[in-house]
């Protein structure tokens, strides 16, 4: 779509860079279909910079961003049911709507699947990625009408905005399939994935949970998040510096956990977290990954076979995952907002992005705030 003759601020990258700039572009022409929200909040991941890295964007120049919120600014002609003025969340998940996967609460299987504002995963043509590949870092974004969700009143606009990787945690936990009772086991249990996961799992059958990650004190701070749940930690800086190659991990979860892990939720992007919690679960039990670890080893089939295990891979969420979140949140079951630890405004993206990558300091979800005023109309 062509400019307005109205500019706004969005952190893009450039064809054939990786690195994101804040610049000043048009703000996105309204077409018939079309719903463009003011970004009132917008959420911020690490793994952008590295999916850009390995060429996972691509349509480029575009503006990033996956996860954001705000109100409706206008709609098009043959948009109803949405009035500027609404406060929303915008769903990222561009997909054709009508293959087996969309019509069965698998979306983000779609052969067109991509997000606005961040990669593609699909294998097929992308139609509506080519138009709406432009995400919510930026004052105004895009989307298409059915691509917003109204928020409710108790959920504001920064958890709104974080809505999506909460929703990513009650899809992984739906794909452990759990049984009332559950003691399950979650790695790199700090980020933001591992926090949301820790604060829905109550309501999703766990009765104990055992948090991996490498610092003991930031996990007791992730523990918090548990409430009564019983809730052990395993940090693997205290583990002995071998821990790693002779299994160390595995042995300290099978002595917490004697029966075995009932699943496994590895959220690790790299290394052996994944693998040693693994060894440590249950006949019967689940692995489920959506930590994109190009690094970890499987067991061999005989193992998995022997053991009656399942492994699953999954990624993103859909449209009723979100709706779970949003019910959870706005009836007060969930308190999402302590878990938003770091706020950054829109024109200092590149130190919420260098921090994030760093993790010097505890960053459970960060979000970002562009200018609210009405300069760029």
């Amino acid at each position: 779509m062509t400019g307005t003759g109205r500019t706004m601020l969005a952190a893009r990258v450039e064809a054939g860079s990786t690195t994101v700039a804040l610049v000043r572009v048009p703000v996105p022409e309204v077409g018939p279909q079309d719903v463009l929200v003011r970004v009132v909040s917008a959420g911020v991941a690490p793994g952008i910079l590295r999916l850009l890295a390995s060429g996972g964007f691509p349509n480029l120049p575009t503006t990033i961003g996956h996860e954001a919120a705000g109100t409706v600014e206008a709609v098009g002609p043959a948009v109803s049911g949405i009035v500027p003025g609404t406060r929303v969340r915008v769903h990222p998940n561009l997909t054709c709507l009508r293959c087996a996967y969309c019509t069965s609460d698998r979306e983000m299987m779609c052969e067109q699947n991509a997000m606005i504002g961040h990669a593609a995963f699909g294998t097929g043509a992308k139609p509506l990625y080519d138009a709406y590949h432009d995400g919510g870092l930026a004052e105004f974004v895009r989307v298409p009408h059915w691509l917003v969700d109204p928020l409710p009143d108790r959920v504001g606009f920064e958890v709104g905005a974080k809505v999506h990787d909460l929703a990513n945690a009650v899809r992984a936990l739906k794909c452990a399939d759990l049984r009332d009772g559950a003691a399950v086991v979650v790695t790199a249990a700090t980020g933001a994935m591992g926090t949301a996961t820790v604060a829905l799992a109550a309501r999703f059958g766990v009765a104990r949970l055992v948090l991996v990650g490498r610092d003991a004190k930031r996990l007791a701070a992730v523990r918090e998040l548990a409430g009564d749940l019983p809730t052990d930690t395993v940090a693997t800086d205290d583990l002995p510096p071998d821990w790693a190659a002779n299994g160390g991990l595995t042995t300290v979860l099978r002595g917490l956990l004697p029966g075995g892990a009932d699943a496994v939720l590895d959220y690790a992007p790299e290394g052996v977290l994944g693998t040693q919690a693994l060894h440590s679960m249950a006949t019967g039990a689940t692995f489920v990954h959506m930590g994109g670890n190009f690094t970890g080893e499987l067991v061999p089939m005989a193992v998995m076979m022997v053991r009656c295990w399942r492994l699953v891979g999954t990624r993103a969420n859909t449209r009723a995952d979100v709706r779970d979140v949003l019910c959870l949140i706005g009836d007060g079951s969930v308190d999402a907002d302590r878990l938003i630890t770091h706020r950054y405004p829109l024109d200092d993206i590149g130190t919420a992005l260098a921090e994030m990558q760093a993790r010097e300091e505890p960053i459970w979800m960060a979000v970002v705030t562009p200018p609210q005023s009405d300069t760029a109309l």
